[in-house]
């Protein structure tokens, strides 16, 4: 007996995991960039800017871009592995490329480019 639900549930789960890793990235991009608008302000008020806050910010910030990526990469493993594993019955019929792994990794290297490119500058 066919039953694809479990595969769709496989997928949904893939693409909640994705969607917690691209929080994760745009929370870390926040807080990188938090450093610099806390550096501007400082100098805005004519205060003295902290240097070593701007420092933990940039890396924690990347840290936290770093962590998105990994989410993605470790769900979109995960996803595969399971799906390697649902007998043919539980495949939908006509089932072509997986569009949500794709997604994933994506999403993976565009967040892999922008703790690149937040780490470089």
């Amino acid at each position: 007996m066919s039953d694809p639900r479990v595969y769709f549930a496989a997928e949904r789960t893939l693409l909640a995991w994705v969607r917690t890793g691209i929080t994760v990235i745009a929370l870390g991009f926040v807080v990188e960039r938090f450093g610099l608008f806390l550096a501007l302000f400082a100098q805005q008020a004519g205060m003295v800017a902290r240097p070593g806050h701007a420092v933990a910010s940039n890396v924690i910030g990347t840290l936290l871009v770093v962590a998105g990526v990994a989410v993605i990469v470790l769900a979109a493993v995960q996803h595969v592995r399971f799906v390697r594993t649902l007998p043919d019955d539980d495949l939908p019929a006509g089932r072509g490329v997986d569009l949500a792994f794709v997604f994933a990794i994506a999403f993976a290297l565009l967040g892999a480019a922008l703790a690149a490119f937040l780490a470089l500058s």
